[in-house]
């Protein structure tokens, strides 16, 4: 039975994570999850991706610790390594998917839930949602990118506090320190998530394909690589035809009609 259920509407995808009771990240959970962002980064109708979890008792509350024993009593040095790095491709996959990507945070995000979250562009979450990386409880770290990208996203400092206690956050201290981008009722969560997408989808999607890869880009580079790069990428979306039609509708006072190319 799938795990990881695809809907479409008009051009935006979601991905919802069903493993009851709460939505673990198990290898199951981890290979559909993949093989459906490489699926959907090739298909030209999707705009943008929403991810969530199915119920609404959590986004995902982790990785599935019954796994842990087999990983665990690997003897051959390197397997655990191989093993991660597998999980990570899956993550890499998200945070690169060429699209705009919204994680709905609709129950706890914990662990690899909120590691998966991390690899979204935005992350808006319900308002008794709580956040947070326990790994350490269970004496280990985060291993599915949290202890990279939290600190990129909400600096070293808090991130390591997140980490180091391992105790959840609330969904607005989340939004406080820049972990979550909105907090709402869980009554409107789905209508303002569907909102925002559908709003982001309506924008030229060369021109937000490059924004995303300019911005992970531009984030692992120099300051003077990372403009050199805009320019050269700005060189690029002019000559698209979207550019054309949206200058010229702007100088004619008319609604563009983007075509995404």
């Amino acid at each position: 039975m799938e795990k990881v259920k695809l809907m479409m509407h008009n051009n935006i995808a979601t991905l919802e994570i069903a493993n009851p009771p709460v939505n673990a990240l198990s290898k199951q959970v981890t290979d559909e999850l993949l093989e459906h962002l490489e699926s959907l980064a090739e298909n030209p109708e999707v705009r943008v991706l929403l991810i969530k979890g199915a119920g609404e008792k959590a986004f995902m509350a982790g990785a599935d610790i019954k796994e842990f024993p087999n990983v665990m009593n690997q003897t051959k040095t390197g397997e655990v390594t191989k093993f991660v790095l597998k999980s990570h491709s899956m993550y890499n996959n998200l945070a690169n998917f060429p699209k705009p990507t919204i994680a709905i945070l609709n129950g706890m995000a914990l662990g690899g839930g909120c590691e998966l979250a991390l690899a979204c562009d935005i992350r808006i979450a319900a308002e008794e949602v709580q956040l947070g990386l326990p790994e350490i409880k269970l004496g280990i770290f985060p291993g599915g990118g949290g202890t990279q990208r939290l600190p990129r996203l909400i600096g070293p400092s808090k991130a390591k506090m997140l980490m180091f206690s391992g105790n959840p956050i609330t969904a607005e201290e989340a939004y406080r320190i820049g972990l979550v981008d909105d907090v709402i009722p869980a009554i409107d969560l789905h209508e303002k998530a569907i909102e925002l997408a559908e709003g982001i989808s309506s924008r030229p999607g060369v021109g937000l394909r490059l924004i995303k890869k300019l911005v992970n880009r531009g984030l692992e580079l120099p300051l003077e690589e990372a403009l050199r790069l805009e320019a050269e990428y700005f060189e690029s979306v002019l000559n698209t035809e979207d550019a054309h039609e949206g200058v010229e509708a702007f100088l004619e006072k008319r609604q563009p009609q983007f075509k995404h190319m």
